[in-house]
Formats: structure tokens, sequence, C-alpha cells
């Protein structure tokens, strides 16, 4: 079925306007999957806010081109599928990492975050990625340990009195 210039127009429009707005992408070829291993994808895509899309390699280039995901253009050959992470950097390697476990046939060729091109060596790294409220948790206990450790400090100060005193006080209850 041929796409009339409109809906191909339309279809680079929309993947360039996520693609814009995405913190990462990944780029793999799905040949040999079936339509209900992509629809378990898709489902699994939907579940990690990652925008999934298989398109037309020409289409793909055209949508990328501009974005800081252009280098991947070179790498789109074949049946592609491309994942754009719309919440966290690693949400799309993720997605892929878990589904590559239980179907070989899907291969990442390329992946990008923040303009760099990686190889598919990197997804494990990029899945690995905290997510936004792991990150900001993170933060939070980084912030929060010098405090904890001025409130012990203060704390022990005078923990350290009461002990010295009851220890004068033994001793001279011992010598009395």
């Amino acid at each position: 079925m041929t796409l009339s210039l409109e809906e191909k127009q339309a279809i680079v429009a929309e993947v360039a306007e996520v693609a814009a707005k995405a913190h990462s992408a990944v780029c793999a070829e799905y040949a040999g999957l079936t339509s209900n291993q992509m629809n378990a994808l898709r489902k699994q895509a939907r579940n990690g806010s990652v925008y999934l899309r298989v398109v037309k390699n020409t289409l793909a280039r055209r949508a990328v081109k501009g974005t800081e995901y252009e280098g991947m253009a070179e790498v789109i050959k074949g049946p592609m599928i491309l994942a754009f992470s719309q919440e966290d950097p690693g949400a799309a390697a993720r997605v892929f990492k878990t589904f590559i476990k239980d179907h070989e046939k899907l291969v990442v060729k390329a992946l990008s975050i923040g303009g760099k091109l990686l190889g598919p060596a990197d997804l494990e790294r990029l899945a690995s990625l905290p997510t936004k409220g792991q990150a900001i948790s993170m933060l939070m206990s980084c912030m929060q340990a010098p405090i904890a450790k001025l409130a012990r400090t203060l704390n022990e100060i005078p923990g350290k009195m009461v002990r010295t005193v009851a220890a004068i006080g033994e001793q001279k209850q011992a010598a009395g």
C-alpha cells in the first residue's frame, strides 16, 4: 500500500516532533519478529513511556534530519523500528534490553543520546541510567548526608559530656 504525499509528510512531521522532544533514541532491526511479538514490544514501549514507530527508511531519515538524532540516518537500512525515550533517557534502551532477552531477532543497530551516536554495545550502559525519580533520590541523599553528619556530631557533644560526668561520679563513689 503506497502512501500519499500528505500522509508521508504527516508521518515525517510526527516523528520529527517526537524526536525534537525526546531524551534518547534507539534504532533496531526487527526482521523475523512475528506480529504478536511486535505487539508485545509495542505494549512494553507504551508502559515505559517510549514512542515506538516503524517508518519507511527514507521517511525516517527525513524525520531525524535537523534533530540531535541526525547521526542515526546512516544506520537506517532495512526493516527498522525507531524508539524515542520521552520521559527519561534510558527508557527506550531498557525496553529493548528487556525484549531482546526473549527475542534474539530484534537487533539494535544504533543508539543516540545528547547528539552522540552510540553503537549497539552501549545498550547496557544507556539502559542502566537512572530514572528521573531515582536520580532525584540519589541527589537528595547526597544533599542530606552532610546535614545528617552534622546533626550526629552535634548530638554527640552532650552525650559525651553526660558519659564524662557519669564516669567522674562513679570514680568519686568508688574513692569515697
